[in-house]
């Protein structure tokens, strides 16, 4: 009887490890399979980087041709279209500028689902309005895809460290796929609701961080008119009840942080007319939900002002140079 247990418990260890080593194959091999990758701007480059760093075959595609030179150099595929990357890839993440640009990507005449396989995952980690991300989601399921927001929070910096933090949004029991690609470009994968939740996060995580650049800009401007150094400040704040990521990650004042986009004449980052943008999604939630944001409000005046004033394309950080030199006109 003994003799008998000991063989059948053998045969089932042996079965155990062999179905182990089966299932991490195939979960291999599955984490191996193309991924389409569309919008390859300062967020979406580095990030489709990440992912042909960690192995994955990677199909591209972006309005700007330049823009998928330096991945095809890194063994991306090129794909002209939405459509075809739909064609070539059952994984599909998306980084654009609006909701305008979402819609056309996923619905346009060329787009995702003019092609897209059934059972098709698609990540969209543009920020856009919440409502459009339930629009595309219906119409993604009519055609058999199975579409999940997932905005991201850290900036280029993140981006670039493939530290980001994900916010996501769609049917809880895709979530696990979600996150197996997203945890190459990011530290935080988080399931925030159905989908459009990702984007409320998002919005309202940035309709904070407009307002917090906003108070560290007054901040650094007034103390450097006083007469305080940049980094003394920047450094006391920094250890003290103001600390914020606007100023201890990503500093307004040029020199006070290296690396950061006010250390490059603004160049690069997250853009005034994007965050312009975020904080009129913002106000339109507000609007809808009947929340008052007087804050908020200001803010998003405030960057709309700096969008007039010739800085849409500079980072957002470049509020500061807004208030620092605009009385010396």
């Amino acid at each position: 009887m003994a003799a008998a247990w000991f063989r059948f418990a053998r045969q089932s260890s042996a079965f155990s490890v062999a179905f182990r080593a089966f299932s991490a194959s195939a979960a291999h091999q599955a984490s191996r399979t193309p991924v389409g990758f569309i919008g390859l701007g300062n967020m979406g480059g580095p990030m489709a980087k990440h992912l042909l760093d960690n192995g994955h075959p990677v199909i591209v595609n972006d309005v700007y041709p330049e823009a998928m030179a330096s991945l095809e150099d890194a063994g991306a595929i090129k794909a002209s279209t939405p459509a075809e990357v739909a064609g070539k890839a059952d994984r599909i993440i998306t980084m654009l500028p609006s909701s305008p640009n979402v819609q056309e990507v996923y619905c346009g005449e060329h787009g995702i689902l003019s092609n897209v396989k059934a059972g098709s995952l698609l990540i969209d980690s543009s920020t856009i309005d919440p409502a459009v991300s339930k629009e595309i989601a219906e119409v993604a399921a009519k055609k058999g895809g199975v579409y999940m927001d997932a905005p991201v929070s850290g900036g280029i910096t993140a981006a670039a460290a493939a530290t980001l933090t994900f916010m996501v949004g769609g049917r809880k029991e895709e979530f696990e796929a979600a996150k197996e690609l997203l945890q190459f470009m990011g530290k935080n994968v988080v399931y925030c609701g159905d989908v459009g939740s990702g984007q409320a996060v998002k919005i309202c995580n940035n309709m904070l961080l407009a307002i917090e650049m906003i108070g560290v800009s007054e901040t650094m401007n007034l103390g450097m008119r006083l007469g305080l150094d940049a980094k003394l400040l920047a450094s006391v704040i920094n250890m003290s009840t103001g600390r914020c990521w606007a100023s201890d990650t990503y500093n307004p004042v040029p020199g006070v942080i290296e690396g950061v986009p006010s250390s490059n004449n603004y160049k690069g980052g997250f853009g005034t007319a994007l965050m312009t943008k975020d904080l009129g999604l913002a106000q339109n939630a507000a609007t809808a939900t009947k929340s008052p944001t007087p804050l908020g409000s200001l803010a998003h005046q405030i960057y709309r002002i700096l969008c007039n004033k010739g800085y849409p394309l500079k980072d957002f950080s470049s509020v500061f140079h807004y208030l620092s030199e605009e009385d010396k006109k």
